[in-house]
């Protein structure tokens, strides 16, 4: 589920024109609660590649229908991870097949990014808020930096989709390679959960044959979860999903819990040993001060993105940070207090 245009205009407003001059500098040290950040930070369901090797920074988000852009996926770049700037959209308006797929839909959401042999694979998500009528889509890339001249995302059309006849969501897309290479897409929303399916490259699509995988349900009603991202540290595949309700603002009670498995398919357990099939999940960050709902999550070189919603902007959406720690004693992963 993603958030009402409304409270992308409050965020629009309060953001956009902020610009500062912010010299680079480190990222913080492991450890650390939220990063202090600054500039333009009202992005939505943050897909983040976290710079390397001087390379920039690159924020990913869910798309604003009131801004230019006609609500496909917003860009935010910054060279040190702490200033961000906003740097438009993917593209000037939602493809037609789009439209004609999921009727009345006026924003993508909840973009995924991954890199493949020197191209860069956009999934994301075009859906109208509680229905599971829902394509994701894929558009490929060359470069990630707007200044680029060879810059283009280029539309590739559908990965899979979901109708109101289907027991799942075809929504919040979240891409990873096994040991061998062989890609995964992780994607679901409420309905039965969390669902898998195997890719191929280079096309970035389903593979022929390939069976839709179950790997995750609250086994409640409503079924709260979805926003699935797969990391792999040590020897396990990690499986981070958000719990609840987003996009209300202040009253959102998104969280972010996790689960993890020595095979990329499952079974997924949490830290107490309950399968994430029977409702399990180690909550790694909810509600806490002034941050309320934090969920829409990403993880890249051991940090971690996600949205919360801020009392001091309205209850609009805005950017955290933070560096993932790893507990020495289970290996199970660990956030600072926002207070650190």
């Amino acid at each position: 589920m993603r958030i009402a245009p409304l409270l992308f205009t409050t965020v629009a407003l309060l953001f956009t024109t902020v610009v500062f001059s912010t010299p680079a500098v480190a990222a913080p040290a492991q450890g650390d609660g939220p990063w202090k950040l600054t500039g333009d930070l009202g992005a939505h369901d943050p897909e983040l590649v976290a710079g390397e090797n001087g390379k920039g920074w690159y924020v990913f988000s869910t798309g604003n229908p009131d801004l230019p852009g006609g609500g496909t996926i917003q860009v935010r770049t910054s060279t040190n991870g702490k200033h961000w700037e906003y740097a438009g959209t993917i593209w000037k308006s939602i493809p037609e097949w789009i439209k004609e797929a999921v009727p009345g839909v006026n924003n993508l959401w909840a973009p995924d990014v991954f890199e493949h042999n020197g191209t860069y694979y956009m999934y994301y998500a075009a859906s109208t808020f509680g229905h599971n009528t829902s394509v994701i889509g894929l558009a490929t890339n060359k470069t990630l930096d707007p200044s680029d001249p060879s810059y283009e995302w280029v539309d590739k059309g559908e990965v899979i989709s979901s109708n109101a006849n289907s027991n799942y969501n075809a929504i919040d897309a979240g891409v990873v390679e096994d040991e061998d290479g062989t890609p995964w897409m992780a994607f679901g929303s409420y309905w039965s959960g969390i669902r898998m399916v195997q890719l191929e490259w280079p096309s970035g699509k389903p593979a022929a044959g390939t069976e839709l995988l179950h790997i995750a349900d609250r086994k409640t009603a409503p079924n709260a979860i979805e926003a699935a991202v797969i990391e792999q540290h040590d020897g396990w595949y990690y499986l981070f999903t958000s719990w609840g309700q987003c996009c209300q603002g202040t009253q959102s009670d998104y969280k972010v819990a996790v689960g993890r498995s020595k095979n990329v398919t499952g079974p997924y357990v949490d830290r107490d040993g309950v399968s994430m099939l029977e409702g399990g999940g180690t909550i790694l960050v909810a509600t806490e001060g002034e941050q309320y709902g934090p969920g829409g999550q990403s993880v890249s070189d051991g940090i971690i993105a996600y949205h919360f919603y801020d009392p001091a902007i309205g209850g609009g959406a805005h950017l955290a940070l933070q560096r993932i720690s790893w507990s020495s004693e289970d290996g199970w992963p660990e956030l600072g207090s926002i207070s650190a």
